[in-house]
């Protein structure tokens, strides 16, 4: 068993541009003979995945992967910052050889890529507006309405869905930007109407940001995170070592005791 094996943080940021320089689809090996397998995540979602003080990649996704490393013989796990638009074109190309950044299984997404049987957190999602506004509560409300959103995040997916069979569409806008954060200050200035995603992480950027956005309603759907791999032999290897240390990981405590920092509760599916 592993303990206490160095975890490479790797950022590549150029004026505040990710850059994958270095990784290949060739194999690589650490200086202690270890497989490498590198690891996409966001650097802007608190309290999953996000870049601290130091510039360095830190929250729940990444001690999930971090706990992982310390059980996993053989390999060892280098995370790199990439943007959502571009994650999974780099897991497709192999610059990375996993996800780690909150990714909800979909069946969608299970047809193109390969998740862990074990998930490692369960997601609400749910609807937020610029404070005080009381004619938004519920998904049917956001019709013919504007919501800030990323292409292709699970969030955007389930309205995109609702779309198709809607009276009156729902009118997403797509942000440019590519971070929550700043659709949460499109939503506070009034440029959108509302914004879909986890009260977990939109939480804690109002409170950075001291923006006056509420969440409100109920829950729209629950999702559950898994890590993502590429199909084929390499995923498949990948695959088989990881989920049997999830398992351990959520029988032992582990993930619930890292949820409970990251997040204030226990987040964990059964």
């Amino acid at each position: 068993m592993k303990k206490h094996q160095p975890l490479f943080l790797s950022l590549f940021l150029l004026t505040g541009a990710v850059v994958l320089s270095g990784c290949s689809s060739e194999e690589t090996t650490a200086a202690n003979g270890d497989e490498v397998i590198i690891v996409g995540t966001q650097n802007d979602y608190p309290p999953f995945a996000f870049a601290d003080d130091n510039n360095e990649l830190t929250g729940y996704d990444v001690d999930v992967v971090k706990a992982i490393d310390e059980e996993l013989d053989g390999y060892t796990f280098e995370f790199t910052a990439v943007p959502w638009d571009s994650m999974f074109l780099s897991l497709e190309s192999n610059k990375i050889q996993a996800v780690a950044d909150q990714v909800a299984k979909t069946p969608e997404r299970e047809e193109k890529y390969l998740f862990t049987d074990e998930s490692y957190f369960a997601a609400e999602t749910v609807i937020a507006v610029k404070e005080g506004r009381e004619d938004i509560q519920t998904i049917e409300d956001l019709e013919g309405k504007k919501v800030g959103a990323l292409a292709g995040d699970s969030y955007t997916l389930l309205l995109e869905e609702y779309n198709e069979t809607a009276d009156t569409p729902i009118e997403l806008t797509y942000s440019e930007s590519g971070t929550p954060a700043e659709i949460l200050q499109d939503v506070q200035n009034e440029r959108v109407d509302a914004y879909v995603n986890d009260p977990i992480m939109m939480n804690a950027v109002l409170e950075k940001n001291e923006l006056g956005v509420e969440i409100v309603g109920q829950s729209l759907v629950n999702d559950q995170m898994g890590i993502v791999l590429k199909h084929g032999e390499k995923g498949e290897e990948f695959k088989a070592l990881i989920d049997p240390i999830l398992k351990q990981l959520k029988q032992d405590g582990t993930l619930a005791e890292l949820s409970q920092k990251w997040t204030g509760g226990e987040y964990i599916p059964e």
